[in-house]
């Protein structure tokens, strides 16, 4: 190619790419979203969902701030977020959802009988699960934080630190919980509690310093009372929540994995952004163009 082809199209290249990004809208626009799923396999879920017009969602409604209900009765939190964030995608309509509200343990179940499409319920990502599901793209990173009161005389972890042996935890009693607190305040008195509001009430009656919990429960539970509660600025643990389909069908799990993308990522994040902050209190980081961590 000559220098002049080369200035050619450099000099026209803008023009050329606009032209052909409306050219490729105008013709997306011929195409439904049902004819385009004629594209995937038959006997894709996807196909289905779209026919049926909407998208059915295991989920649960006992568990703020992730799916529990309002004072007026509506399902909300952050799953059930996510649950709008596909309906909108699937049907530029957040509430195109049937929701079944189920126990923790029917989630697998559930899925791999095809009762529900999904299942977006904090579902925590690990390898023996994933020989059961396919998991999705995850859509937050739990973790273990310590919930603490803003009028105690150890509110911060520094001073929790500070505390040596004189410093008591509360957590949820497993197998695993005494040696996790251990991994951050190594000479604290670990009190091992039989449910996790019995672990908040320790820390309510002053009976510990800091009660260790889920990091979306401290989020939680500072924004909704600030006076009563406190992050201690200590997070560790992390742990993948992610959503969970049937295995067997990628057309399906691409494209609850693009949708969580562009929510995530990408600019369709106003549902997505708009829960972080009623739910845990935080606003997203603004994002970056060019080469986006991924």
């Amino acid at each position: 190619m000559t220098g002049v082809g080369r200035r050619g199209i450099l000099k026209g290249g803008g023009a050329g790419l606009a032209a052909l990004g409306a050219a490729a809208a105008t013709a997306g626009a011929l195409v439904s979203a049902r004819e385009a799923a004629a594209q995937s396999a038959e006997d894709s879920l996807l196909r289905t969902v779209l026919d049926r017009g909407k998208v059915i969602v295991g989920s649960g409604s006992t568990n703020a701030p992730w799916h529990f209900e309002d004072e007026g009765g509506n399902l909300v939190g952050m799953d059930i977020t996510m649950a709008r964030i596909l309906a909108q995608g699937l049907f530029d309509d957040p509430d195109a959802v049937e929701f079944v509200q189920q126990d923790p343990a029917a989630r697998i179940p559930n899925i791999t009988t095809g009762k529900v499409d999904i299942v977006i319920q904090f579902m925590t990502v690990t390898a023996a699960r994933a020989q059961l599901v396919n998991f999705t793209r995850p859509y937050y990173v739990e973790g273990i934080a310590l919930l603490t009161r803003p009028d105690a005389e150890r509110k911060s972890f520094d001073e929790l630190m500070a505390g040596g042996s004189d410093t008591k935890v509360s957590i949820l009693q497993n197998v695993d919980a005494e040696r996790n607190v251990h991994l951050v305040l190594p000479e604290s008195e670990v009190l091992l509690i039989d449910t996790q509001a019995n672990v908040v009430q320790a820390l309510d009656s002053n009976r510990v310093d800091a009660a260790a919990v889920d990091l979306s429960t401290v989020r939680w539970m500072v924004k909704r009372t600030p006076d009563r509660y406190y992050d201690s600025g200590k997070r560790w643990f992390s742990m993948l929540y992610a959503a969970a389909l049937r295995q067997g069908d990628l057309d399906w799990l691409h494209y609850v994995n693009t949708t969580f993308d562009a929510a995530i990522f990408g600019h369709e994040n106003a549902l997505f952004d708009a829960a972080f902050v009623d739910y845990f209190g935080e606003e997203i980081p603004a994002r970056q163009t060019g080469f986006p961590p991924i």
